[in-house]
């Protein structure tokens, strides 16, 4: 597995290049989307389209950068695509989309929709009796979006047990802190209340995360993974101004030297 230091200064990179992206919310994802594509998803880069693969649904899509910089270090395609990113005729769009680049699973980035597609992706592959599993991953400010909990409520009742989803839980959204433009506590206890099995770790800390996505239950697993926004870069962490601004030269070099 490749340091999570190399996918940061991976994300950073790509965004100074483009001059915009969402570095914060890139950030924070980096552990959690490690885990899954090295230890947790049955995947195969040379075969991306494997029938029965695990597929994931990345519904906060301005997280991109992470999830490019983690498909390219695994193998999907050459790193030196990442400094495409956000450019004329690259497949590395400002949000995924499926038919641009190998490995991914579903375009995401209107927020709210992500968890109803990727219901409907654990549903038919459970008919066609298919193994793969299906992993989402929402943003705490995208639980604000009355969509979620429709499709929270619908994936107990069908028994939806082969699809995952991880909260990333950083506490801050485009504008200010998720607790002050929209209270989403008390956030286990809801989900808890819709049917789901919940655990929470830090999602910066591998072998937490391989804890809590080991858990035993007959219920959909719902993981909250408490992050920092910005992780990594002092002057970025739990801060909505980085949310969605590229480095220039300076801050990009600060940045860099604050990751060694």
């Amino acid at each position: 597995m490749i340091s999570a230091r190399v996918i940061r200064e991976d994300i950073l990179r790509m965004i100074h290049s483009a001059g915009s992206g969402h570095p914060g919310g890139s950030l924070s994802l980096v552990e959690i989307l490690m885990h899954l594509y090295w230890k947790e998803m049955h995947i195969d880069p040379d075969n991306p389209q494997l029938p029965d693969r695990d597929r994931l649904v990345l519904s906060k899509g301005h997280g991109a950068p992470a999830l490019y910089s983690v498909l390219a270090r695994r193998g999907f395609f050459h790193p030196n695509k990442l400094n495409t990113l956000r450019k004329y005729g690259s497949g590395l769009q400002g949000h995924p989309h499926m038919q641009s680049l190998p490995g991914l699973d579903c375009s995401t980035g209107s927020l709210g929709h992500g968890l109803g597609i990727a219901a409907g992706m654990a549903l038919g592959l459970s008919m066609r009796n298919n193994p793969g599993r299906v992993f989402c991953i929402l943003g705490d400010g995208e639980l604000q979006e009355g969509s979620v909990w429709e499709s929270a409520m619908s994936v107990p009742a069908l028994k939806q047990t082969n699809l995952t989803v991880v909260v990333d839980r950083n506490h801050v959204q485009l504008d200010d802190a998720v607790d002050r433009v929209m209270p989403v506590e008390p956030l286990a206890e809801k989900w808890k209340a819709f049917g789901w099995e919940v655990a929470v770790c830090n999602g910066h800390d591998l072998n937490d995360l391989e804890r809590v996505f080991s858990t035993e239950t007959d219920k959909p697993l719902l993981i909250i993974a408490e992050t920092i926004k910005g992780k990594g870069v002092s002057f970025m962490e739990n801060s909505a101004l980085w949310h969605g601004r590229a480095p220039g030269d300076t801050e990009l070099q600060k940045a860099l030297e604050g990751l060694k």
